[in-house]
């Protein structure tokens, strides 16, 4: 490593990356010493091959004489929206170090030359606690939401936590003393926020590095939440096929294409002198080539002269031969055992009674919430706080919906009127006469004053009620024995706005228009 100039290592530090910022920092270090330098992950979702690309840039790392930390963001993983509870956070940190390690051995990086840290290890400390503090004192709201804004979740109404994510990043910069950070350019804000605030505490401004975001096979951003968009590292040979026949690979299509970007991010920057990519072909194809240039293969296939079926064919060769050892090393019992307990399988539904079944996920996406308008009100015969509504939902006949709200609305106020109904709930008598659903009120706490959601003007009956960021079918029917309504009603709410909301994510009609509540901060029930 000595032996490379200061040239040289600059060379190998910056290829394939988008951009840098702070170019004449790192010339100065480099005439001094070698770079300190970390990359940083939030432990949540799986890993998947994408990971490649910072990984082949670390092996770059390395090569250049840089001293490199990688951290595991668990802190930052629980505040990012509370993706997952801190028991499996825990385990998740243990998976994302046990693959990582799997994968830098599967391309050769010594693992002795590298540093791994997790963040709770530090930023739970007393100082690292009091510069939160101190960094909240400077940070306007406007910059902490911008500087997050393609990493962490934006909701209208953010969580504090979110806020705080940005500044936690920027800190980890001084407490791993570190020269430089390296991410994805989604990490761009986050980095020109750091440049910003760091100084502002009286400490240096780094070096950022930036990897361009590799496309995911469907096209888009390759992401751990769209299963169809990445190869698990631990995919089956069989897998990894199956996921590369949908891959996106329109053909001379180059602008948006994941495979080629994977050639040029991970394969070309492990291949050692006189290497290339080989495509292996019929001859009446064309015949076997290797291609010892990226650019020659690029323009190969703009040109039509590759067929997108090769490309994938030779594509999985490679990747099977990354993963094979990452397979062979979660073999063992031990982190068998891991990888279940940190990524659990939901459980399966019953086949004999598929219909029924719940899906494999608590959400909200299981509630069935339409739109329907009362077209008859009258009261219960043997009920006196009891209204029984006709109510049509878009559906062959209207459905009979018994519902207490005789003390708070009166009955002309419920003809015609439009409400929001949670139309899965298994149907049980009151007072004799079958209810098939429930009217989705506002109450306040002492139960005073109750109200039905109030619905846009432009909702119409058999409207589907969504909730923002989740998608899925809902359940036929809600099992009562398993509490699914009530576990998910408690995060049903309005917010302070008096809008209806699950977990500050706002329940929005087809129009994306929101529902509504003159009861703020209240429960829907």
């Amino acid at each position: 490593m000595s032996q490379l100039s200061a040239e040289e290592k600059k060379s190998l530090i910056t290829r394939n990356l988008q951009e840098t910022l702070g170019d004449d920092k790192l010339n100065a270090i480099l005439k001094e010493r070698d770079l300190k330098i970390y990359w940083g992950t939030a432990t949540t979702g799986k890993p998947h091959v994408a990971y490649f690309v910072p990984m082949s840039k670390i092996a770059d790392f390395l090569k250049a004489g840089c001293e490199v930390t990688i951290l595991f963001a668990d802190l930052h993983a629980y505040l990012d929206n509370m993706k997952a509870p801190w028991s499996l956070l825990e385990l998740r940190t243990k998976y994302y170090e046990a693959v990582i390690k799997a994968m830098l051995s599967s391309i050769g990086v010594p693992l002795e030359k590298l540093k791994f840290v997790k963040g709770t290890d530090y930023q739970l400390s007393k100082e690292y606690t009091l510069d939160v503090y101190r960094l909240t004192s400077v940070v306007t709201q406007h910059d902490a939401k911008k500087a997050g804004a393609e990493v962490v979740k934006q909701v209208e109404y953010p969580l504090l936590s979110g806020l705080l994510y940005p500044g936690l990043q920027a800190l980890d910069e001084e407490y791993l003393k570190v020269d430089a950070q390296f991410g994805g350019v989604d990490q761009r804000k986050i980095f020109t926020f750091s440049e910003k605030y760091l100084p502002a505490l009286g400490y240096e401004k780094r070096i950022h590095f930036m990897n361009p975001m590799v496309p995911g096979l469907a096209g888009g951003k390759m992401s751990s939440s769209e299963e169809d968009s990445k190869i698990d590292l631990l995919d089956s040979p069989a897998n990894v096929k199956k996921k590369l026949k949908k891959a996106f690979c329109e053909p001379g299509n180059i602008a948006d294409n994941g495979l080629l970007s994977f050639v040029k991010h991970v394969l070309f920057s492990l291949f050692k002198e006189g290497e290339g990519f080989t495509i292996s072909r019929k001859p009446e194809n064309g015949g076997d080539k290797t291609f010892l240039q990226f650019e020659e293969l690029e323009k190969y296939f703009a040109e039509q002269l590759l067929h997108p079926g090769d490309l994938k064919s030779a594509v999985e060769t490679y990747i099977n031969k990354l993963l094979e050892p990452i397979r062979q090393a979660f073999e063992t019992p031990e982190l068998k055992a891991l990888s279940a307990a940190a990524y659990p399988t939901p459980a399966k539904a019953n086949t004999k009674n598929a219909v029924n079944a719940a899906p494999e996920e608590d959400g909200p996406h299981r509630l069935d919430i339409r739109v329907g308008k009362v077209i008859e009100a009258g009261r219960h015969p043997d009920a006196d706080t009891l209204y029984v509504l006709k109510i049509d939902l878009k559906e062959e006949n209207p459905r009979t919906i018994i519902s207490g709200l005789v003390k708070f609305v009166n009955i002309e106020d419920l003809q015609d009127r439009k409400v929001a109904v949670l139309c899965n709930l298994k149907p049980s008598k009151m007072r004799g006469i079958l209810s098939e659903g429930m009217v989705l009120c506002t109450s306040n706490e002492d139960h005073s004053e109750v109200e039905p959601i109030l619905l846009p003007a432009t909702a119409q009956p058999g409207d589907r009620i969504s909730v923002e960021g989740f998608s899925g079918t809902p359940d036929e029917q809600l099992n009562p024995k398993k509490k699914v309504w009530e576990k998910l009603q408690v995060d049903l709410k309005t917010n302070s706005d008096g809008i209806a909301v699950w977990k500050d994510n706002f329940l929005l009609t087809p129009a994306s228009e929101k529902l509504t509540s003159r009861l703020a901060n209240c429960h829907i029930k």
